[in-house]
């Protein structure tokens, strides 16, 4: 079980060997060198936003501060690692002792970003800060790209409730880090009982089509539902006939039934009948939920349907066709050895295309219009405008190796629902565009 997805941390194990080869080998070079010690600075960041995408989501950033935190090698590991003959022996001592002993400054988990933004500062010895380099991109990578996707999903349900669903179609562990980025960009809850263990997510969930088929009727899959859950319990009814299931499920629930679904066919066209037919056997208040490979695009589509809650699997946990951001870890900074008044110096790759990258130790604000709505991305190395000061971006994550910015989900999630207001209303719409406001380096 990978640590990075737990949120009840107790006994969880470490997460050294979630990392790429080259990052030890760097180790043992830089160590034999003797400029393994140097004080660096990386920083993640995208070089642009997914095709279309108006803005990008910070997501994963608790299950970053815990991967670092459980980021050292035991025993085992490090036997691995010289039977392989991975490192030499003075880099499996270095590791043996290995602690991440820097500071960390980042974007807060919520807040939206562009391209350019220093989602993650992370300070250090070279070697301390390299060895990160893989966990956290997959981390940010992963989680960022789905709660992008949610977000969007959540702008276009216009208030109404999400459901996550999508455990199934992912991979185990990466279904609970889905629902944790999911909940931070907008939804409500998760069918997942495992995001719901480690993260305090609400979970729902009723019935599938199995068990109407397990009876000998539907009425009787009813009845057997509604005895066991109770009338504000969820009705699954296109199994067969949906006009004959609705009418089924009031007489058998009354007009308390708490909700139907719906997973198949013209949703738009069936929700409407449905909520007629509802509405005349006065199940005024019985909700109506959608489900059926939906995604932002299908959810708007059903603006003008009466439809209360959508379930949301397949797109969200693929990112709605955006997987990853291509969020990338790079050397900003360094000095000549691992003295701290010793003087940074900008370093950045200086390649021909679009892989080139611009150096230097960099802060990050937002500058806002007249009106309080974001109008640029700030983003420089040098001191920071009097303008701006309050506005900055970056938060401490990390300090001296010790986390002092855990916080609770909600918080995440409380804070992406006020960053994308602050955006221009544009943000919200689903045509492919660029970024909905610019980035500036000064």
């Amino acid at each position: 079980m990978n640590s990075a997805d737990l949120g009840r941390r107790v006994g969880v194990p470490s997460t050294a060997l979630f990392t790429d080869q080259y990052e030890l080998t760097m180790v043992q070079a830089a160590l034999k060198a003797g400029t393994a010690g140097r004080r660096s600075v990386f920083e993640a960041f995208t070089r642009r936003l997914p095709e279309g995408r108006r803005y990008g989501v910070v997501a994963g950033t608790g299950r970053v501060l815990d991967a670092v935190e459980n980021f050292h090698f035991d025993e085992e590991m490090l036997g691995f690692l010289r039977d392989q003959a991975v490192v030499d022996g003075p880099t499996l001592d270095y590791l043996a002792d290995y602690r991440f002993g820097g500071d960390i400054w980042g974007y807060p988990e919520g807040e939206v970003y562009f391209p350019g933004s220093p989602v993650l500062r992370v300070e250090g010895s070279f070697a301390e800060c390299v060895l990160l380099e893989t966990v956290i991109l997959s981390i940010l990578n992963h989680d960022s790209a789905i709660a992008a996707a949610a977000s969007r999903m959540s702008a276009a349900a216009g208030g109404r409730r999400l459901i996550e669903m999508g455990a199934r179609r992912t991979h185990e562990l990466s279904a609970v880090a889905s629902a944790r980025a999911a909940y931070v960009g907008g939804f409500d809850t998760t069918s997942d009982l495992a995001a719901g263990f480690r993260y305090n997510i609400p979970t729902v969930g009723t019935s599938a089509h199995a068990f109407t088929l397990l009876h000998d009727s539907e009425r009787d899959a009813f009845r057997a539902q509604v005895d066991s859950l109770g009338r504000g319990t969820t009705l699954l009814v296109d199994t067969y006939d949906v006009a004959e299931a609705v009418r089924t499920a009031v007489e058998i629930a009354g007009p308390e039934l708490g909700a139907v679904r719906i997973d198949s066919g013209d949703l738009l066209l069936v929700a409407h009948r449905v909520r007629q037919q509802l509405d005349e056997l006065g199940a005024t208040e019985t909700k109506i939920v959608v489900t059926s490979d939906l995604d932002e695009y299908a959810i708007a589509s059903l603006a003008a349907a009466p439809v209360d809650a959508y379930g949301v699997g397949t797109q969200l946990v693929t990112g709605s066709g955006h997987p990853t951001c291509s969020m990338v870890y790079k050397l900003v900074a360094r000095a000549d050895s691992g003295d701290p008044a010793d003087e940074l110096r900008p370093v950045a790759k200086k390649s021909m295309g679009a892989k080139s990258s611009k150096g230097g130790r960099k802060w990050a604000a937002r500058r806002l219009d007249e009106e309080g709505v974001a109008e640029a991305e700030v983003i420089g190395t040098g001191p920071v405008p009097e303008e701006l000061a309050g506005r900055q971006l970056l938060v401490e994550l990390v300090r001296g190796g010790e986390v002092v910015a855990r916080e609770p989900l909600d918080a995440a999630r409380e804070r992406h629902i006020a960053a994308r207001a602050g955006l221009p209303l544009s943000a919200m719409q689903l045509s492919r565009g660029e970024a909905v406001i610019p980035t500036e380096y000064v």
